[in-house]
């Protein structure tokens, strides 16, 4: 499908990227969102923390919202959209991934950019536990880009899922991270290195055994972090093998749902290899736009709803 033309048009301030970045992740509230909690119980003896919030009114219509990287179902970007979608009868499931709802999960391993067996779970619950004719997908960053891998890399995509959004997406991880680690992103950096750092001296209390001291202090970088824990506590090689077979780029000429992807050209956290525009011109299936301002997870919006709020409420409801 040919590029989308993007009419975000920002304030002068929401033009500068790492504002729109900061102001959403750091700055925005969000209010009025009624969560209720269910964990389910995952095959492999783990469990996953769902956050549900409902329409006023009885709805046939479901969005799955997935968060991104160190973030869980209480960021402003997830209930801002569970909001707005349960304001216009769509009811909301955020997806906490493993070890990110408040307490560490069980097992060694916890969660990546391409565990879509997880998502998989807990798609199977829903059908098998509720009653919804329309489930959509919305993913933010490492959730946009688990979101695309699972529809494209040959999963029996369920009949009721209908469509999907997915926002800011590391679509090459490899190229994510090499931006993540240039000057520019420092602030970012430290940021999600504390975050990921201070969940892994949690594991190594649970696993002595498998999470030396000499580890922790080896993590200098993110690309460390996924060469020492993320790769071997998931049975990648390494970092670089992790970021091949998880990114969703690979994915995308085999989506056969509506999807849409919104990629800012402001993002710092995106390599130019992150803009799959070859990939959206050759599948009918898949759209892409990029707007000129919005930064990662920004895209700030009036009355508090962001541009991506508003485009993905259009984008499942297009009549």
């Amino acid at each position: 499908m040919p590029l989308i033309s993007s009419s975000y048009k920002p304030p002068f301030f929401f033009r500068n990227g790492h504002f729109a970045t900061i102001y959403a992740g750091l700055i925005r509230k969000v209010s009025g969102v009624v969560q209720k909690r269910e964990r389910i119980k995952l095959s492999d003896g783990d469990f996953l923390d769902l956050d549900w919030s409902f329409s006023q009114v009885p709805a046939q219509k479901l969005v799955i919202l997935l968060h991104g990287l160190e973030g869980d179902a209480q960021r402003p970007y997830i209930t801002g959209s569970a909001k707005l979608f349960n304001k216009n009868g769509f009811d909301a499931c955020a997806i906490n991934y493993r070890g990110c709802s408040g307490e560490p999960n069980i097992l060694y391993k916890s969660y990546h950019s391409g565990a879509t067996e997880d998502l998989n779970e807990v798609l199977n619950h829903i059908i098998r536990t509720r009653n919804y004719s329309e489930i959509y997908l919305k993913g933010f960053s490492l959730g946009g880009n688990l979101l695309l891998k699972y529809l494209g890399e040959g999963n029996l995509v369920p009949k009721e899922i209908k469509a999907a959004v997915a926002v800011s997406v590391p679509c090459n991880l490899y190229k994510s991270c090499e931006q993540l680690l240039t000057p520019k992103n420092i602030l970012y950096a430290k940021r999600f290195k504390k975050h990921l750092l201070s969940k892994l001296k949690q594991k190594q209390y649970l696993f002595p055994e498998l999470i030396p001291d000499s580890d922790i202090k080896a993590v200098k970088t993110l690309m460390d972090f996924d060469d020492i824990y993320t790769s071997r506590a998931h049975g990648f090689k390494d970092a670089m093998d992790y970021y091949r077979k998880c990114s969703s780029l690979q994915a995308l000429s085999n989506i056969t749902v509506p999807s849409l992807i919104i990629n800012a050209k402001d993002d710092s956290f995106l390599g130019a290899e992150c803009y799959p525009y070859s990939e959206a011109e050759k599948n009918p299936n898949l759209s892409l736009e990029v707007p000129k301002y919005g930064g990662h997870v920004g895209f700030w919006g009036k009355n508090n709803i962001t541009y991506t709020e508003k485009r993905a409420l259009e984008f499942f409801t297009p009549n």
